[in-house]
Formats: structure tokens, C-alpha cells, sequence
């Protein structure tokens, strides 16, 4: 689990209320890393019908993270994703399971204050049906066995 400890105690026992809103906010505007695993890499490299090389030499960099280094897609000179598009997510049935599990991570989950302060850059918070609590940890779990890509 990546070092971390989610508590017995989980303040979305009863689930929680979540429902994309396709703002894009989460793939737009600021400087980020979207981390690849192995699965990730081959699924984008198929979908874009390119070899997995070609798809890490055109879509991904190499980021020192001080004492290792993972692959993460590359942004365009605005910040926003590269495979978003006014029509949004270019790769959306192949995104990586970095995007397919937001907003449910770990740094989202261990507190709700956490949680709830996610509420005001991501508007699919609150909304929608209830997520249960066997679904969130579903995600959490998929993001945390997939290994990330490290050079």
C-alpha cells in the first residue's frame, strides 16, 4: 500500500457521493504527473496503434523524483493533459488507472477533511450516487497494485 495506512476507522463507511462532471479540471490547467504503469503503457501504445517505444519517445517523460525515476505523460505548453481535446479525453476507454480511480486515492480518503476540501477544484464531489465503500476501495486497491513505470 505504498507505506500508507488507511485507519479501521473510514469516515466513507457508509460510501460517498461522486459523479464526474467532464470539467476536465483534473486533466487541465495545472502542472502535473500522470504516472504509467506497465498495463497503462501497452493499453495507450494499442489505442494510439503504435509501438510501445514510439508511444514513450511522441507522449512521455522521464521524472526524477530524488532517488528514482517513473514515467509520466507529458503536458502541452498550457499544463493540460496531452490527450485532452475540446472534446475531451482522446484515450478515455484506454486512460491510465491513475485517471480511471480519481478522485479516490488515498491522499483524498485519510481524513475527510481531505475529501471535502476536494469538493472545490473537483465539482463531481457531492453529486451523482453514492459510491460504496466496497467500490472506493476497489480503486484505491487497483492504483495500488498496479507498479508504476520506473527507469
Amino acid at each position: 500500500m505504498n507505506g500508507r495506512k488507511m485507519s479501521n476507522n473510514k469516515f466513507y463507511e457508509n460510501g460517498l457521493q461522486f459523479e464526474c462532471q467532464r470539467c476536465s479540471a483534473c486533466c487541465r490547467h495545472d502542472p502535473g504527473y500522470v504516472f504509467l504503469t506497465k498495463k497503462d503503457l501497452e493499453t495507450l501504445a494499442a489505442e494510439k496503434s503504435m509501438s510501445e517505444d514510439t508511444f514513450l519517445n511522441k507522449y512521455c517523460r522521464i521524472i526524477d523524483l530524488g532517488g528514482f525515476k517513473r514515467i509520466s505523460l507529458v503536458e502541452k505548453s498550457n499544463y493540460d493533459c496531452i490527450f485532452w481535446s475540446e472534446d475531451g479525453c482522446e484515450v478515455y476507454k484506454a486512460r491510465p488507472v491513475q485517471c480511471r480511480t480519481y478522485p479516490f486515492w488515498i491522499s483524498y480518503l485519510e481524513e475527510e477533511t481531505e475529501w471535502k476540501e476536494l469538493a472545490s477544484s473537483c465539482p463531481g464531489v457531492g453529486k451523482g450516487p453514492i459510491v460504496s465503500k466496497e467500490e472506493i476501495e476497489k480503486r484505491i486497491a487497483e492504483r495500488q497494485d498496479e507498479q508504476m513505470l520506473t527507469v
